[in-house]
């Protein structure tokens, strides 16, 4: 009969997965609401302080990073350690919301582990025709 082998299992996932036993694909859980006035993204982000978490909007872009680093030590009376683990990890969610929103017009708060964007909703500028002409020599 074969055993099941501690390599495989979640034994080890536990202690060396990055934001204490999350994985990048399971943070940063989203849901986008959208309403009349535009649209409400709250995102999870369990355990990160207000700190680590930026929001920047580039290029029509609005990409949020979250970032955690953690040292644990226990030791012994005696000074030998038992156990020594450094958690770093990061992981962001990108969002086309359209060349016309600003950053004035976003709206952030954070509270309690979870961030809530409020977006907005614009019409994009119409392009405006601009006529070229050849010169015609003669």
């Amino acid at each position: 009969m074969m055993m099941p082998s501690i390599f495989g299992g979640k034994f080890f996932n536990d202690y060396f997965e990055p934001f204490g036993g999350y994985t990048t694909n399971g943070m940063l859980k989203t849901d986008v609401q959208e309403n009349e006035q535009g649209y409400l993204v709250t995102m999870d982000v369990p355990g990160i302080s207000k700190e680590n978490v930026k929001a920047e909007l580039k290029d029509g872009y609005l990409t949020v990073n979250v970032s955690t680093s953690s040292d644990k030590e226990e030791k012994q009376e005696d000074g030998k350690y038992i156990r020594k683990e450094r958690y770093y990890g990061s992981a962001s969610r990108s969002f086309y919301v359209g060349e016309d929103v600003t950053q004035e017009d976003i709206k952030a708060k954070f509270e309690d582990g979870t961030l809530k964007l409020v977006i907005p909703k614009k019409e994009p500028k119409p392009a405006v025709e601009t006529k070229q002409y050849i010169a015609i020599e003669g």
